[in-house]
């Protein structure tokens, strides 16, 4: 997509994350399999739903500005992805792993409260009410399911990754 105005850039960063939820969506399974921690396993379950919810209100965004439901490869989030992947494969003690997924996920999780930020500023400008409402959603869960990470981090899972 040639992006020439702020309207081709919101389109193209929508695309961004429409494609970054998708990932996601592929790749919190595995996380949720392999979690020790049941909260850890919890939060991972519960985020998963959240975003299935968040793929839906991305779709209405497109349908807002007209355009069709497009993902753009997102090399962040893949190189995130990637990241995790490799510490799930890699990492043999449980503890341990469940602290380097439970990062990971923090990744994602600020990734996304960047860009559902920069969506939000944008549509503002561009006065696309109907869709600040949607993204804000998306943003408060976001920040909600970072909050919870931490709060699992410093509960037990980074105590018992000692």
């Amino acid at each position: 997509m040639a992006v020439k105005t702020m309207q081709d850039l919101f389109v193209h960063t929508l695309g961004d994350i429409y494609y970054a939820e998708n990932q996601i969506l592929k790749a919190l399974p595995k996380m949720v399999e392999k979690a020790q921690s049941e909260e850890l396993k919890e939060a991972f379950q519960q985020h998963l739903e959240e975003t299935r919810e968040q793929v839906q209100r991305l779709e209405k965004v497109f349908a807002i500005v007209k355009q069709p439901v497009k993902g753009e490869r997102c090399d962040a989030i893949e190189g995130i992805i990637k990241e995790a992947e490799s510490l799930i494969q890699e990492i043999e003690d449980d503890e341990v792993r469940d602290a380097g997924m439970l990062a990971a996920a923090q990744a994602v999780e600020h990734y996304e409260i960047s860009r559902y930020g920069t969506l939000i500023a944008w549509a503002e400008e561009l006065e696309m009410d109907d869709a600040i409402d949607l993204l804000e959603q998306t943003l408060d869960e976001e920040k909600n399911a970072d909050r919870l990470l931490t709060e699992i981090a410093e509960g037990d899972v980074n105590e018992d990754a000692m």
